[in-house]
């Protein structure tokens, strides 16, 4: 399995905007699709976006799209999230998971489709 760190959480303003990274260990980052997932207190993981393992298709969450924009650089082992026009409702633990897979379906809105998750990094988006 692949290892996953987030970095680039932190404190905003709402209308400002952050980019999270997640890197991943090993050699074979390619092989894999990655999704962003976000946890507010009290609340079950939700989805955020997905990518495929090559970068060329996505699937976003209704309430992000248009604002966040997800990228993969393979030749860095990384995958990142562009938030922009950050909203308080933003507000969350914000993880990335990986799954390796050839193909990006709706499976990759869900969970439990994913084989690794990161620790998660911290948003807060005050009003």
């Amino acid at each position: 399995q692949v290892q996953l760190v987030e970095s680039g959480g932190g404190l905003v303003q709402a209308g400002a905007s952050l980019r999270l990274s997640c890197a991943a260990s090993g050699r074979t980052f390619s092989t894999y699709a990655m999704g962003w997932f976000r946890q507010a207190p009290g609340k079950e993981r939700e989805f955020v976006g997905a990518v495929s393992r090559a970068g060329g298709s996505t699937y976003y969450a209704d309430s992000v799209k248009g604002r966040f924009t997800i990228s993969k650089d393979n030749a860095k082992n990384t995958v990142y999230l562009q938030m922009n026009s950050l909203k308080p409702e933003d507000t969350a633990v914000y993880y990335c998971a990986a799954k390796r897979s050839n193909i990006l379906t709706t499976q990759a809105m869900g969970v439990t489709w994913y084989d690794s998750w990161g620790q998660g990094t911290q948003v807060t988006v005050s009003s």
